[in-house]
């Protein structure tokens, strides 16, 4: 047997780090007897990956249906570090002891990442991966995924602070003579938002028809533009609603003002910068429906969603900040090397390693607005397993079977109010 226990360590409890700072951790290995190897191997690295299938139908020479399954794929890799923490590829065997062994690791990430994604056909992940190679053996592997952040500051763009505006107007016909119309106003004070804060959205409905509006919906989606280059370029489209709201209803004659929250929950920020083969977005969808026969209502609008919320008006940085011109995303630099600053309690473990939950995710920008409170990192609701199809069954995973990453909220953070 020899090896009872195989667990990896990263130095903040969230195992979350933005772009730009650096990874320490360890492994925890427990052998109940000596081991032989030729050496302990950690591999960490950040890629994106896309996937899926499709089937088509085609009718053969002799007029048959048959039908051909097509794997579409797409891959980028940001960065690979790897070498061995005891012994060589090419050394001689060493022994291990039997009983606790701990090795630390360390790495610095570089400073342009896009963010940590997981989604239905593919995915933007940073893993750690540590190797027993033994030979003549099948090697021992122990992997763990992590969370990066690629910080999206929303005061760096001044169309994130517009109004969020939909105006919709509708005539009904019955019999050839046109009713008053129903007109509908649905307002939100800005148009960038991060998670953890509510979108507070203001309906008024003036409905002078002769029809009723049931219901207006309201729906958060994400859309997510997938890219495979393999067999060939083909792109991938899939909108998913994140979270419903709804209020009604409105009789003909009636005049209605409501007022909704949305509070976002843990998702990606936008635009998935860096990463050429998945695109991010997130757009509210307005649907009044209407009774009878008559074509309900319906409009939509893009909203971005950061991680740095929108600071009182005029706020900016007390920094200097390099701010990309255009509709370029607003991405905050961080300098190469720029680590998270543990915090003096929580006792140093070896070689200078500090225990895991004893050092904070320090934002690179929370020196920028002195006021900003920290965020709380949650974990997303969207997860997968991270276990590739060259891996054998006998890696260990550290950490949930299904990994989602944690992301940065602001629920004590309130959005702008609407101007006046």
């Amino acid at each position: 047997m020899g090896l009872k226990e195989a667990v990896i360590y990263l130095d903040n409890q969230w195992n979350t780090y933005y772009a730009g700072q650096t990874v320490n951790g360890r492994i925890e290995y427990v052998f109940d007897s000596p081991k032989k190897v030729r050496g302990i191997h950690v591999k960490i690295k950040g890629e994106a990956h896309t996937e899926w299938s499709e089937s088509k139908q085609e009718e053969d020479t002799d007029g048959k249906s048959q039908s051909s399954e097509t794997l579409h794929t797409g891959k980028e890799e940001y960065f690979q570090i790897s070498y061995y923490l005891l012994g060589s590829n090419t050394g001689n065997e060493i022994e291990i002891p039997s009983g606790k062994q701990i090795y630390n690791f360390t790495c610095t990430l570089p400073p342009v990442l896009p963010s940590s994604f997981e989604g239905e056909y593919g995915y933007v992940r940073y893993t750690v991966k540590v190797t027993l190679d033994r030979p003549w053996k099948f090697d021992q592997e122990t992997k763990m995924a992590f969370t990066v952040i690629n910080a999206l500051d929303l005061n760096l763009n001044p169309s994130y602070r517009e109004p969020l505006h939909f105006q919709m107007e509708k005539t009904f016909c019955c019999f050839c003579c046109a009713s008053p119309p129903l007109c509908v106003d649905i307002r939100a004070p800005v148009t960038g938002y991060c998670p953890g804060q509510v979108i507070p959205l203001t309906i008024d409905i003036e409905n002078k028809s002769n029809v009723q509006v049931h219901l207006v919906k309201v729906f958060l989606r994400k859309v997510v533009t997938y890219r495979a280059t393999s067999p060939s370029n083909v792109t991938k489209k899939s909108k998913d609603i994140i979270l419903t709201i709804q209020e009604g209803p409105a009789p003909a004659g009636s005049t209605k003002h409501w007022n909704l929250n949305m509070e976002i929950p843990p998702i990606p920020p936008s635009n998935l910068v860096n990463c050429s083969i998945i695109d991010l977005d997130y757009d509210v969808k307005v649907e009044c429906v209407v009774s009878g026969m008559h074509i309900n209502l319906k409009d939509k609008k893009y909203i971005t969603i950061g991680t740095v919320p929108l600071m009182g008006v005029g706020a900016t940085p007390s920094a200097p900040v390099l701010s990309e011109g255009g509709n370029q995303p607003a991405v905050l630099p961080v300098s190469p090397g720029e680590s998270v600053q543990p915090s003096a309690p929580g006792g140093e473990g070896p070689g200078g390693w500090v225990a895991p939950g004893s050092a904070p995710v320090q934002p690179p920008y929370q020196s920028l607005y002195p006021a900003l409170t920290a965020p709380v990192y949650r974990e997303s609701p969207y997860g997968r397993n991270i276990q590739d199809r060259d891996e054998t069954q006998h890696m260990g995973i550290t950490g949930p079977a299904k990994f989602a990453p944690y992301y940065p909220t602001y629920a004590a953070v309130q959005p702008p109010p609407l101007p006046q």
